[in-house]
């Protein structure tokens, strides 16, 4: 009986990686088992950075939060802890927007607070 082999499958596999490794520098595009590892890599720092993309922004809000709390004469814990204190919730997220492009919405949420 003659080997069978599924080169329609394996080259589909292949094709699926050069693909992937489109726009990489040198060999990395085009010699498969270079890609291969090119491609894992790059996902692997993906599947990373999703993580720390989270971590990144919550630390980004957190700081303008603060900018706009000192510009009214108080810092970003006692804000947030004012906040807590009297059931206000509001997330970082919303803050920080409101904080960027809605100075007088903040505004009246620490005059509401203090």
């Amino acid at each position: 009986m003659p080997r069978s082999v599924n080169s329609v499958a394996a080259k589909a596999r292949r094709k699926k990686i050069i693909k992937a490794a489109k726009g990489y520098f040198g060999r990395r595009k085009n010699v498969h088992t270079i890609a291969k590892n090119a491609v894992e890599k790059g996902m692997q720092y993906a599947y990373r950075d999703r993580k720390n993309k989270k971590r990144t922004f919550r630390s980004l809000w957190i700081q303008r939060i603060n900018a706009a709390a000192r510009i009214h004469g108080m810092s970003y814990s006692k804000l947030m802890g004012q906040l807590h204190k009297n059931n206000i919730e509001i997330n970082r997220k919303v803050l920080a927007d409101l904080a960027m492009n809605h100075p007088e919405a903040f505004k009246k949420i620490v005059e509401k607070i203090k």
